[in-house]
């Protein structure tokens, strides 16, 4: 014969481990989704650096960390080139065409 205390002992053990394993599992799940994120994120072509993203006179552009290089996505090298005429790259190719 069985005691009962015995018994709701073990099974307040059974529970307890089953909550702590339930807890690992949705750590390791978070953990797996973090890495999951950070192998997304977005690196530099050259050195596979991390890119950052800045907003230089008003158009998202993305720099490596490492090199320092600048990268553009579609549409940004257009923006910048409709910028104000007296903007940085509109005086750049002024002085490329004489």
């Amino acid at each position: 014969m069985s005691n009962p205390l015995e018994e709701r002992g073990r099974a307040l053990e059974e529970d307890y481990f089953r909550r702590k394993e339930r807890e690992l599992i949705e750590k390791m799940r978070a953990k797996m989704q973090a890495e999951q994120l950070a192998s997304k994120a977005l690196r530099c072509p050259r050195d596979k650096g991390a890119l950052v993203e800045v907003t230089f006179e008003g158009i998202k552009i993305d720099l490596c960390e490492t090199c320092g290089g600048a990268w553009l996505d579609t549409g940004e090298l257009e923006g910048l080139t409709k910028q104000d005429e007296g903007g940085w790259l509109s005086r750049l190719w002024d002085s490329t065409e004489d």
